[in-house]
């Protein structure tokens, strides 16, 4: 067999594999030829169809099965799980020292749309908090959060001075559930005056909610200015 077409070769069997799989022309449960017979079938090495296989599997389209031979898998919708990073260690990522303070700390009772946001009893006890994360001389972030005082009653009176709430509350009452809602804005013109960018800047908002066993803790609102920051997710197929 000439080698020289091993690459346009791979490329046509998996492409037709995988067109059969995607078309239901082979459904979920279905068995696939033998790796043997697929050689055969394409006119290949057995080094290159066990190349094409194992693509597929990492792919999650196939599952090999030792002895039985491949099968085609369920579909599963994927989902990207986002981590509850600490903006200082986002910041010192980039090589630039990190900084913040606090612009606003109070304690009041909920309103409608604290209330919401938290899923908690209106008029219920809520601390807000407002900060201002830095990357060098420039803002990286506004953190706008709210804090339930049935769930961490502890929050009253820390001052959040010398340490960020997020961290704070990491220590204080372990997560057990947390949401997250990604969307984008155009910058205020309070918002931009915090950021230091031009009013109607794209900007990246993410939002999050987190519980533990006792309740709603935290909802919290991030603006990025949609230059100085993405959001990565990695994932992997369905078990194979």
């Amino acid at each position: 067999m000439n080698q020289s077409r091993d690459p346009t070769l791979h490329q046509r069997i998996l492409s037709d594999i995988e067109g059969r799989i995607v078309s239901g022309d082979w459904p979920p449960g279905h068995r696939i030829p033998f790796e043997v017979d697929l050689a055969t079938q394409y006119d290949c090495s057995r080094m290159t169809m066990n190349k094409v296989l194992t693509q597929l599997a990492k792919a999650g389209l196939i599952e090999r099965r030792k002895k039985s031979g491949s099968f085609v898998t369920q579909p599963q919708a994927q989902s990207a799980v986002l981590e509850i990073h600490d903006i200082k260690a986002e910041v010192q990522s980039l090589n630039l020292p990190y900084s913040y303070a606090v612009s606003k700390k109070t304690s009041r009772k909920a309103k409608a749309e604290d209330s919401r946001r938290l899923e908690l009893p209106v008029a219920s006890s809520v601390v807000e908090v407002v900060c201002i994360h830095n990357a060098g001389a420039r803002p990286f972030c506004l953190e706008e959060r709210l804090i339930s005082l049935a769930t961490v009653p502890e929050a009253a009176n820390a001052d959040f001075l010398t340490m960020a709430p997020g961290p704070w509350l990491l220590n204080q009452v372990p997560w057990s559930t947390a949401e997250h809602r990604i969307h984008a804005v155009s910058a205020s013109a309070e918002v931009a005056a915090v950021l230091d960018i031009a009013r109607n800047t794209a900007c990246l908002v993410v939002e999050r909610r987190t519980w533990s066993g006792a309740g709603p803790v935290t909802h919290v609102r991030f603006t990025y200015p949609g230059d100085r920051h993405a959001l990565v997710a990695r994932f992997t197929p369905a078990s194979q």
